[in-house]
């Protein structure tokens, strides 16, 4: 189950991903907005990364203009590593080396194709583990050290 969300600088994105997803049979669930009046966007952030934390959804699409907030903000709560990908060789790389489980994707800077591309990439990938694994278990002690 992927969870999705974004603001209304999003909206039109996730709602083209949405169709995408039904398409090929992946299964969703669309934390909002639901139309294109003015939000905030870590309402938005928030709602996805609690339902990855707890583990109703597996991983999560955030939208917004330029993504830069729908990446800072998930990247708060524990276990939570969200990246801003603008095609698919990032995407990519963010999931195979970083184990990303929330791509963010931005509505101004990528075509509604690039960013499928993106994410179908995104979905495609499988964590390399071994070092990247270390790295990872870095990054939770950093977690358990800063985040109380």
């Amino acid at each position: 189950m992927i969870a999705l969300g974004s603001d209304h600088g999003g909206y039109k994105l996730k709602e083209e991903i949405k169709k995408y997803l039904d398409e090929i049979g992946i299964k969703y669930k669309d934390f909002g907005t639901f139309n294109e009046e003015r939000t905030d966007y870590p309402v938005f952030a928030r709602k996805v990364a609690e339902s990855i934390q707890n583990k109703e959804c597996e991983s999560g699409i955030l939208m917004c203009r330029c993504g830069a907030g729908m990446t800072i903000a998930p990247n708060k709560f524990k276990g939570i590593r969200a990246a801003l990908a603008f095609n698919a060789e990032v995407a990519t790389a963010a999931k195979a080396d970083d184990n990303v489980n929330i791509l963010v994707l931005p509505s101004e800077y990528i075509s509604t194709s690039e960013a499928i591309t993106t994410m179908r990439a995104w979905i495609a990938t499988e964590f390399k583990g071994g070092r990247y694994l270390e790295r990872l278990q870095m990054i939770e002690e950093i977690e358990k050290e800063n985040m109380k």
